[in-house]
């Protein structure tokens, strides 16, 4: 018994031990533990105000199944909708001799029984009563003016892109920093309202936005500044997505220096690139 006893008492000294070794080998933590900072920042978006040119493969395609509708559709009965020798008649067959021509090419379309006084004097009498009924106006430019000025201000710009928010604000040691608008989050506060409270606070209340939704749609750890990261708070930054409507930006929060509009290209080459890392995948390509 007494053997039983000492070999009982050495595996208990022997665990005991084990366990000081592995003690000792863990750092030593804080009792209470650093609670992270949280902030809330808005992805404030212009949507696309023009639809996108298309590409060649894309007119290409749609111009091919153009010519496949045209020949196998059947034939229009004008007669039953236009009063024949009318000026609408006409009309209707000047364009759809344009149609067929754009469609299989000159070489298609059959020789008509008119002269060519009378059908330039036809083409006449379509173009007055064209001009009569207010067609033909020249319509806007795709292109507006910031776009060739530069002018990065501007909501009008790109307008076939996806526009986001950026601010240029004064960072660690006097740097100026490029971020979306972003703020903390009080207590009791729910992380969509903190949000666009910090948009409002940052950005101004003259505009028509909206949050999305009340789900963040990304979230960003900072680098911390200090040498030892155990010394200072984890800080994460959560990004919700807005839209704008109307209005525009009047900076008002304490250290903005500036704000644009920029394409997901143009934010790239302003942001640090462990900011980068954090957002490219949640912004639009187009």
């Amino acid at each position: 018994m007494l053997s039983r006893t000492c070999c009982r008492g050495a595996r208990l000294s022997l665990r005991s031990y084990s366990t000081e070794v592995q003690n000792a080998s863990q750092p030593t933590r804080s009792k209470k533990a650093m609670k992270p900072v949280i902030s809330t920042a808005i992805v404030l978006n212009r949507s696309p105000i023009l639809t996108r040119t298309p590409t060649p493969f894309e007119t290409a395609y749609y111009s091919y199944q153009a010519r496949i509708r045209r020949a196998l559709h059947n034939p229009f009965p004008y007669d039953f909708y236009f009063k024949q020798g009318s000026l609408l008649e006409k009309r209707f067959n000047i364009e759809e001799r344009n149609r067929e021509k754009r469609a299989f090419g000159p070489g298609f379309l059959q020789k008509e029984d008119i002269t060519e006084e009378q059908r330039q004097a036809d083409i006449a009498a379509v173009e007055q009563l064209a001009i009569q009924e207010g067609e033909g106006e020249t319509l806007a430019p795709r292109k507006h003016e910031s776009d060739s000025t530069g002018d990065v201000k501007s909501l009008d710009r790109a307008g076939q892109r996806n526009l986001y928010l950026l601010l240029k604000t004064e960072g660690q040691g006097g740097k100026s920093t490029w971020r979306f608008p972003q703020g903390g989050v009080e207590k009791g506060q729910l992380l969509h309202q903190a949000a666009q409270k910090d948009l409002f606070a940052e950005c101004g209340d003259n505009m028509d936005s909206w949050i999305v939704g009340r789900t963040p749609i990304g979230v960003y750890q900072p680098p911390t500044a200090t040498p030892s990261p155990a010394e200072a708070p984890e800080h994460y930054v959560f990004f919700f997505k807005g839209h704008i409507m109307a209005g525009q930006v009047s900076p008002e929060g304490p250290g903005v220096q500036d704000f644009a509009w920029l394409t997901k290209e143009e934010i790239e080459s302003r942001v640090e690139p462990h900011y980068w890392n954090a957002i490219k995948d949640i912004l639009s390509d187009f």
